[in-house]
């Protein structure tokens, strides 16, 4: 028998990009063995018992030669099962199992492989099918639970596959199978559920929903501070209810990085429309949250780009995790650095914190006295860093409601009226914004706050006395006038007024305790 040999085409990700694998099978004389190079992981290894049975469930001939796949390019590790596939049909293409060899030589295959012949899901699909169409490949070939996210992508088509043995038929010519159509995707999405926060739930707290209006308005991070019960948490469950939709292009960002996470299990839910809304819990730790591992994966600040970001109990987070919070609240990305290289993650998202004003927690309530010492409020303040405080654009004390309040009859703002209002606050800043990448006034630089934020002389004085006064930092200074900006653009003004400034000042944070 003569050595035969084929070359398959598949794809890995690293990070939220995708570079291509080749997949080569040699067919050779010897006693009967398999063999995997390329520097596979324990998954990518196991799949020789996973191609094997598979084959044999779907009707095809394992051969019993000496049998060698090398996973091409040798220098990068390849990780998970997404690899079944392409080595099954470079098997079937070496052993002359099937035809097709024009197809096979222009298309990508990604797929897990079931012991029965099934295909499994495999994460980050639609970064594969970013660079399939980019590539100029004529067919993606995936597992038909990811066909709704892959089909996202125009320009390629991409080919559902059940089973291993209906791949088999299709490239023996023997039936077809439709490319998955703009169409099915439409009718396979689902809107997410409604969880049911909305502004006219909140009783009371008019400035707190102020100002979660102007962080919406404007992407401010936003720190809530009052006694247990006061109603934080619910504050900022609504918050996305009053944030613009996301366009297109946004929605494939999130989707890409959710894609990558594996949290596109569902195929129902293939296509993340709805804006995130990511709470760690306190105890979560760095990796978790800013991202990273043996093989860089998404944290949470990274599930939560273009989408809001809780973080009840502000300071019980670890020092060190709140501290890694500083260069992605700042820039809007994260780097996460290993031996193999450094990987950048997105991270631009809207943070809301939330704590109580003491270790009790009733320190600013007028009905409840606080049974803190003086050091043990200290010690709790001083869990947040300045640096951290200083990137927090609005803060805002949160009472507690009364029962009047609570069982009054009068009917709040609907989130729907809110989000209008933000909608056209966002539709100003992206004409302002045109022919830039910034989104939002938070995200303005300091050459953009020069050309965007003018004042008016009463405005200029204010923002003066309030730099020289309260002893303000660089940073401070812009935060505030970004906000001023923001409150200009929900009043329809050009131009920021002292109203505008002075309602911006009010949300910087009391002294603290010392």
């Amino acid at each position: 028998m003569a050595t035969k040999v084929s070359k398959i085409y598949s794809a890995a990700t690293i990070g939220l990009d995708s570079y291509l694998v080749e997949a080569e099978v040699d067919i050779g004389l010897g006693l009967p063995s398999f063999t995997i190079v390329g520097l596979p992981d324990k998954a990518v290894d196991e799949s020789k018992e996973r191609v094997r049975a598979a084959m044999k469930n779907s009707g095809a001939t394992f051969p019993q030669h000496r049998l060698t796949i090398n996973l091409a390019p040798a220098d990068i590790k390849k990780e998970g099962a997404g690899y079944d596939l392409p080595m099954a049909v470079g098997i079937l293409a070496a052993s002359e199992q099937i035809g097709a060899v024009d197809i096979v030589g222009q298309s990508l295959f990604v797929g897990e492989l079931s012991l029965n012949g099934d295909l499994r899901h495999v994460n980050g699909i639609l970064p594969i099918a970013l660079f399939a169409a980019r590539e100029k490949y004529r067919k993606l070939f995936v597992p038909a639970v990811n066909a709704t996210e892959a089909g996202m992508v125009g320009g390629i088509e991409v080919i559902p596959i059940s089973s291993l043995g209906e791949l088999i038929k299709y490239l023996r010519g023997e039936m077809q199978i439709a490319p998955y159509s703009q169409g099915k995707r439409d009718k396979d999405l689902v809107e997410d559920e409604d969880d049911g926060c909305d502004f006219a739930y909140i009783a009371g707290q008019e400035q707190a929903k102020r100002a979660l209006e102007i962080a919406a308005a404007g992407g401010h991070n936003l720190l809530l501070s009052g006694p247990p019960g006061s109603g934080k948490t619910l504050l900022a469950r609504s918050l996305p209810t009053i944030l613009p939709d996301m366009d297109e292009e946004e929605v494939l960002e999130v989707t890409k990085i959710h894609s990558v996470a594996g949290m596109l299990q569902n195929k129902r839910r293939s296509l993340v429309k709805k804006r995130p809304f990511r709470s760690p819990h306190h105890t979560t730790s760095n990796v978790a949250l800013v991202g990273g591992g043996q093989w860089p994966r998404p944290g949470e600040i990274s599930l939560a780009h273009r989408g809001v970001l809780f973080l009840d109990e502000f300071p019980e987070f670890s020092r060190s995790v709140l501290e890694a919070l500083r260069q992605p609240l700042e820039d809007g990305v994260v780097t996460v650095s290993r031996a193999q290289g450094s990987l950048c993650f997105p991270a631009r998202f809207l943070m809301v914190a939330a704590q109580n004003p003491c270790p009790c927690g009733f320190r600013t309530d007028p009905d409840k006295a606080c049974v803190c010492t003086p050091s043990q409020i200290v010690r709790y303040e001083n869990k947040i860093s300045g640096p951290i405080l200083d990137r927090i654009d609005l803060h805002v004390e949160v009472p507690r409601i009364g029962y009047e309040e609570l069982r009054s009859e009068r009917v709040a703002e609907e989130s729907v009226s809110v989000k209008k209002r933000v909608k056209e606050a966002r539709w100003r800043q992206s004409k302002r914004f045109i022919s830039s990448p910034i989104k939002t006034n938070a995200e303005m630089r300091s050459k953009d706050i020069k050309q965007a934020c003018t004042l008016d002389a009463a405005a200029e004085r204010l923002v003066g006395e309030a730099v020289d006064r309260m002893k303000l930092s660089g940073r401070v200074y812009h935060r505030i006038l970004k906000v001023a900006r923001t409150i200009a653009d929900l009043e329809g003004s050009e131009l920021i007024s002292a109203s505008h400034v002075g309602e911006a000042l009010q949300y910087r944070p009391r002294e603290r305790t010392y």
